[in-house]
């Protein structure tokens, strides 16, 4: 059985390269020649174009960055849809518009493909050790169960949500979360450090209190809070995801005030040095905003 892997940044290279290592084979392609050969490094094998990819595939698996990517590489003229095996199965797990999954949801039964989303959860971290979340929208049990070991052989969970559709519905409530989380974390720490605390005093009581996030604990205490800044996961995608909620929202005629207010602030720091670092410079961008020193942590904790 052919097997395609379609996108290999941050996330997607990673989870491909955790396939390939656990011995399913599988032809990649990315438009990045230096993101092919580090998955090839973990035994996949190289594709010289999307189509060279997906040719005869009874599998394509998606990890793109935007829903204009995806509908092109997917539904485009000659995209993966004109090449793929009959009756073959296509899985997602790029973060895009509803909408986008809606479209190619039609497009993929119009072809007579089968069709799963599974956005990912958890960090690039996560997504290295094997170790991501996925959040699977599925219309057919056996398409499920064609799709599940490649899914444990890239991550450690997987949440059924629904039909086909509805995994994407679901990442977007929880980047939304997260992503608002994360400014709420580092207006506290700015506050905190302006007050004269120690960041670890902050981060014990935060994390033995209901004020307690993954934020404040795992994603800032592993990157901004010990000086690293590179993605990760940037602040243009994370402006893109809240872009996407606050779509979603507008189109149910639902007010999100506080979403809209940290959509502004992401929005912001994209027209800084700090679009293409990682999201958790949240902090940094708000203590350069206070006129303070991005607060660090000294011990480990």
């Amino acid at each position: 059985m052919k097997i395609a892997f379609i996108g290999l940044g941050a996330m997607g290279g990673p989870m491909a390269s955790n396939i390939a290592r656990k011995g399913t084979p599988i032809t990649v392609y990315d438009i990045s020649q230096a993101s092919i050969d580090r998955v090839v490094e973990a035994g996949a094998t190289p594709a010289s174009s999307l189509q060279e990819a997906v040719s005869g595939a009874e599998i394509v698996i998606t990890m793109l960055p935007a829903t204009e990517h995806v509908l092109e590489v997917v539904a485009g003229p000659d995209g993966a849809l004109a090449h793929m095996a009959p009756g073959g199965l296509l899985i997602d797990m790029s973060t895009i518009d509803p909408v986008g999954t809606d479209r190619l949801i039609e497009s993929c039964a119009a072809k007579g493909i089968r069709f799963i989303d599974a956005p990912v959860g958890r960090l690039a971290s996560h997504a290295i050790k094997g170790e991501s979340l996925f959040m699977v929208g599925c219309n057919d049990e056996d398409d499920f169960k064609k799709a599940e070991p490649l899914f444990n052989a890239m991550g450690t969970t997987i949440v059924r949500c629904g039909l086909a559709g509805t995994g994407i519905r679901v990442k977007i409530v929880n980047n939304f979360q997260i992503l608002s989380i994360a400014q709420i974390t580092a207006e506290a720490l700015v506050l905190g450090t302006k007050l004269g605390l120690p960041v670890e005093t902050i981060k014990a009581v935060n994390g033995q209190t209901t004020a307690n996030n993954g934020q404040m604990q795992v994603n800032f205490a592993t990157k901004t809070l010990i000086g690293d800044i590179e993605p990760g996961f940037t602040f243009d995608l994370s402006h893109k995801d809240m872009t996407l909620a606050l779509n979603a929202a507008a189109t149910l005629r639902l007010g999100l005030p506080v979403g809209a207010a940290v959509h502004a602030v992401y929005g912001a720091a994209r027209s800084t040095p700090y679009a293409k670092k990682d999201f958790t410079a949240l902090l940094d961008y708000a203590c350069e905003q206070a006129g303070i020193e991005p607060p660090r942590l000294t011990t480990a904790s």
